[in-house]
């Protein structure tokens, strides 16, 4: 098996941070209005700013959306201001809708660990606090049982010279973020963030593991 590598990101004094009005949380903020094809699984991570998870998942073969969002906490309804407090319990995440007969559950927790640092308590470069901690949610118990042995495979190959803290949990619920913030890497380019470290942590990803890229990326 393939192992994967964590990327060493760029520090920056800019962090995954939007200046945004404080919002009313009594309803559902967002919610894709297509409907998801039938065929489609759907898995779930968190590794840091989710515009930069986003667009990694979205540059992946057999991917076919991904979606920024919340999950992992106790918080219902949470809006972005409410997770920038780290006090919700949540965590920046994505949903991720793939075709299982292109791309395996499996291939999804590799690019999850080959993508970001495991190895930082709530921090994933220059963003910290517990809503950027590393988080690897299953669905099934297979989906956990993948989970636990790749991890045991990188603990046993020592990829890592840290102890891995990525928690692995159950997904209880995810909470579409804002609109604004999906595809936020793509539709704003010269966003100082975006250009310091998603852009960055995104052509890391490609450059090494080209073997998974969709055609046009």
């Amino acid at each position: 098996m393939k192992t994967f590598i964590a990327f060493a990101f760029v520090i920056s004094l800019q962090t995954c941070i939007s200046n945004t009005p404080p919002l009313n949380n009594s309803e559902p903020i967002w919610e894709p209005q297509t409907v998801a094809d039938q065929e489609l699984k759907k898995a779930y991570f968190a590794s840091g700013c989710f515009w930069c998870v986003e667009a990694i998942y979205e540059s992946v073969r057999g991917v076919s959306e991904v979606y920024s969002g919340y999950a992992g906490g106790f918080t219902k309804n949470p809006n972005y201001n409410q997770i920038g407090t780290g006090r919700t319990g949540h965590a920046e995440a994505v949903e991720i809708l793939y075709d299982p007969n292109v791309v395996s559950f499996g291939t999804l927790v590799q690019v999850f660990f080959g993508s970001h640092d495991p190895t930082t308590p709530n921090r994933q470069g220059p963003d910290s606090g517990s809503q950027y901690r590393s988080i690897a949610f299953h669905t099934s118990d297979q989906e956990r049982e993948i989970i636990q042995n790749y991890i045991a495979l990188l603990q046993e190959k020592e990829i890592f010279s840290k102890e891995i803290v990525t928690e692995i949990k159950p997904l209880e619920k995810f909470y579409y973020a804002e609109e604004y913030h999906q595809d936020y890497e793509k539709n704003n380019p010269d966003n100082p963030y975006v250009k310091q470290v998603s852009i960055p942590r995104l052509k890391k990803f490609q450059s090494q593991y080209p073997e998974l890229l969709k055609e046009n990326h």
